[in-house]
């Protein structure tokens, strides 16, 4: 069976600049039914008390980071259960991948990490209008390493470095339903 004609709940995850909301996009309308959640869009919502991740995050960052993925989570169960593809996308790292598929009830679920080079991450990120990293390279290696190293290899991880979107969600329509599907 064809990805798309599965209908499944698609979570797309990598770090800023990897691919995430122009594939998540992209693949969403190859659907006859499609939706693109956003789960930076939760995060926005929130006009005051905000507390954004960062390299040492206070535990209110933490909090609504898991509030921001427990509402996408919803978000794409809702979706799905009213007849539609869905991908889901947001940088989802570390244990908290783990949490976040746990959290997603609809079946079929196909998890894909991007997971370009920094170098690709830099040149994506330095033709974007928005600034994901202000401390420049060295953000992107660090965030990259911790997306290698304490991410765990659940579903189909994508080195869409030298891919154009379309040939990324290709690859994904391809080998979605085999390597990335999550029981």
């Amino acid at each position: 069976m064809h990805l798309t004609e599965a209908r499944p709940v698609v979570l797309i995850t990598g770090i800023s600049a990897s691919g995430k909301s122009t594939v998540g996009e992209l693949l969403s309308r190859r659907f006859d039914r499609g939706v693109h959640v956003r789960g930076d869009t939760f995060r926005k919502m929130i006009t005051s008390g905000r507390h954004d991740m960062t390299t040492v995050p206070d535990n209110d960052a933490v909090q609504q980071l898991r509030l921001r993925y427990t509402l996408g989570a919803s978000t794409a169960d809702a979706y799905h259960s009213a007849g539609f593809g869905v991908v889901v996308q947001d940088v989802v790292l570390g244990a908290h991948l783990v949490e976040y598929v746990a959290s997603i009830l609809s079946r079929p679920l196909v998890v894909v990490v991007l997971a370009p080079s920094p170098r690709a991450v830099a040149e994506r990120e330095s033709g974007r209008s928005k600034t994901a990293y202000r401390d420049g390279f060295s953000t992107i290696t660090d965030l990259d390493r911790a997306l290698r190293a304490e991410t765990p290899r659940i579903g189909l991880w994508l080195d869409s470095s030298d891919q154009r979107p379309a040939e990324t969600i290709d690859e994904i329509e391809l080998r979605g339903l085999t390597e990335g599907l999550v029981a």
